[in-house]
């Protein structure tokens, strides 16, 4: 692959790709915007899950919408997501798949570009921390996806080249931002995004969830280019 670099660390989404929670994130921005007196169908938002809240918005609302109600907007996604935080559930395999890329050598990284309390939350309902080295959130970086940004911050925290990652996500917006940072990316379809569509934004793989990626590990990029000295 590329330049024969083997791969040293593995970039995560995790909205989406390794705790359940598209679906969730897109019933709540459908509430707040009728909250707000704006309706939005559900299918609209769902295409946009993974983008930032700004760009989420105007992807919705239109490019020229009043943006002097985006902070409400946020607030009152956020209040109506808070709900469920006791509630989360880690895609199938998740766990299991953050710690096999640990055991084979890879730095793992939580490229997240949600809050950090939400990131708190996600992080407790994927209960993998031993095997997470580095952590990103919005805190990070001031744009989200499809710009490049947190992948960008996530590879410098890591102290990691382009070339020595793979970014696995659920979303085009993830292969968009992975196609401007020179990332390779891995697709998985659990947060509802179709194959065809993750192939079209560059996933070099595509795999049903985690699970199906872990059952597969062997033949998957990662173990064909993964470093070969395996931690304790």
């Amino acid at each position: 692959m590329g330049d024969g670099r083997k791969i040293r660390g593995v970039l995560f989404d995790v909205d989406g790709t390794l705790v359940d929670t598209t679906l969730l994130h897109a019933v709540c921005w459908a509430e707040a915007f009728r909250q707000h007196g704006h309706v939005v169908e559900a299918s609209v938002i769902h295409h946009a899950i993974g983008m930032s809240g700004e760009k989420l918005m105007a992807h919705a609302l239109g490019e020229d919408h009043d943006t002097s109600e985006d902070e409400a907007l946020e607030t009152a996604h956020l209040t109506l997501y808070k709900q469920w935080w006791g509630r989360l559930n880690p895609l199938p395999g998740a766990a299991d798949l953050v710690r096999a890329c640990h055991k084979n050598g890879l730095t793992v990284v939580l490229a997240s570009s949600a809050k950090d309390e939400e990131l708190d939350a996600l992080r407790s309902a994927l209960d993998a921390d031993e095997a997470v080295d580095v952590a990103t959130s919005s805190s990070d970086a001031d744009s989200g996806k499809p710009d490049p940004d947190i992948i960008q911050i996530a590879l410098k925290k890591a102290g990691l080249e382009a070339a020595d990652v793979i970014f696995v996500g659920d979303a085009v917006w993830d292969g968009y931002a992975c196609q401007k940072a020179g990332v390779r990316f891995v697709g998985v379809t659990c947060g509802g995004t179709p194959e065809p569509d993750l192939r079209e934004a560059g996933a070099v793989e595509v795999w049903k969830n985690p699970a199906e990626m872990l059952a597969n590990f062997e033949e998957s990029v990662l173990t064909s280019t993964a470093a070969s000295d395996e931690r304790d």
